[in-house]
């Protein structure tokens, strides 16, 4: 199945090569570009969940770092980013067509990867839970089981749901920094709330106090921290934990997650905001830290279109469309990857200089947070209608464009 899809995919590419100015996309036949994600999703998760799954996940998984200190919390890093990014495509569940019968073979790996990554017994068991990096990685993980609760977490054994719930708690020991980190311990403290009806409602809220009432800049972007720094951290973390932490809440009817709605609609602004941004060659700014994510920085854009909350003047096709292009520019070749097909450090290629300290090879698969809007299924109107130009790509083709919004609440 893997094989078929992937090689189907490949005839695709060729539809991407550079052409003469002006950049014109070809119409394609509908559902082309899904197949396009769906393989791109088995080149960079295969190696992490069938590794994992066989307990040859350590063994397996090279080290790539400045720095020797993250290796013991890397393969987590890995498999929770990579988990995190997929769960909402899992979280649709097995059919009987080939990418059904293909998400029942993934989701299978992936349960098989948390029983033998929470098993201390394990030669493969990551959860470690001994200093600030260990909270970000859980919160990761704790977020792809709120996004695949249905296909994922009811249906592991009890026992590591208790083990699972167990790690969960651990991570109260772990003091945030006060910054994003505080949304980590709110994702878990969301998780734990879902799964057993109880959480610790300070570090639940705190966070959500602390970017709604104080970090809020305008115009749909959030510091992080007390000092603002241009980078990604608003589409990579900040607005998505926002938007799923207040969901539980309000889920579970705690008055500040009455904070949703108004957070929903920042979020459909900052994605019009990220669309913007990808440009007519699939490329986008060098800006900020953690370039090494990759394509991962438009998780904000991929979650905004899952949630159905995209702007209304912007068409679900047109982000389609930019997002495709920005994954073949980036994994059409195997330039971002090694010679036996793991992520290497880099924005477009080997950079090693790129890449901060704290970044390793896990960080790499926090790429996959772009997958998010294959969890709407191929009938949704993001996938089934036809492509669509993107606003820079009509810009610098001449054609009509609608000026930009800000927005000031």
């Amino acid at each position: 199945m893997f094989n078929k899809l992937y090689f189907m995919s490949k005839s695709i590419f060729g539809r991407f090569r550079k052409k003469e100015e002006p950049v014109i996309e070809e119409k394609t036949p509908i559902l082309e570009d899904r197949m396009v994600w769906v393989s791109i999703l088995q080149r960079i998760a295969f190696p992490v969940l069938d590794s994992l799954s066989s307990k040859s996940f350590k063994k397996k998984m090279p080290y790539e770092s400045i720095s020797a200190e993250g290796q013991k919390f890397a393969y987590l890093e890995a498999f929770a980013s990579v988990f995190n990014g997929v769960s909402p495509w899992l979280e649709l569940g097995p059919d009987s067509s080939d990418e059904g019968q293909l998400r029942e073979k993934y989701i299978r790996l992936t349960l098989r990867s948390i029983i033998n990554a929470i098993n201390p017994n394990s030669s493969d068991f990551i959860f470690v839970i001994e200093s600030k990096q260990s909270l970000f990685n859980v919160a990761l993980f704790a977020q792809g089981l709120l996004r695949a609760k249905n296909q994922i977490w009811l249906n592991l054994p009890i026992e590591v749901q208790a083990k699972i719930i167990e790690y969960l708690k651990e991570t109260r020991v772990v003091a945030p920094y006060e910054n994003r980190w505080l949304l980590y311990t709110a994702m878990i403290e969301a998780t734990l709330l879902e799964f057993t009806g109880e959480c610790d409602k300070e570090r639940l809220t705190y966070g959500v106090h602390k970017f709604r009432d104080e970090l809020y800049m305008g115009d749909a972007i959030y510091s992080d921290g007390e000092s603002f720094e241009l980078n990604y951290y608003n589409s990579l973390f900040i607005h998505p934990m926002l938007n799923d932490i207040l969901a539980v809440m309000r889920k579970y009817g705690i008055s500040d997650g009455e904070f949703l709605d108004v957070q929903l609609m920042r979020s459909s602004r900052l994605s019009a905001q990220l669309e913007r941004l990808i440009s007519p060659e699939g490329t986008y700014p060098v800006v900020g830290k953690s370039l090494s994510y990759r394509c991962g920085v438009f998780h904000l854009l991929s979650q905004a279109s899952l949630l159905n909350i995209l702007p209304r003047n912007i068409n679900p096709a047109q982000v389609r469309a930019a997002l495709t292009k920005v994954l073949v520019k980036q994994f059409q070749s195997n330039h971002n990857f090694n010679s036996e097909g793991w992520l290497i450090i880099g924005l477009n290629g080997s950079q090693f200089d790129i890449a901060e300290k704290n970044i390793n090879t896990g960080s790499l698969y926090l790429c996959c947070l772009i997958f998010l809007c294959l969890g709407l299924d191929s009938e949704h109107s993001f996938w089934s209608s036809p492509s669509a130009e993107w606003t820079s790509l009509k810009a610098w083709n001449g054609k009509k464009v609608q000026p930009d919004q800000p927005i000031d609440f």
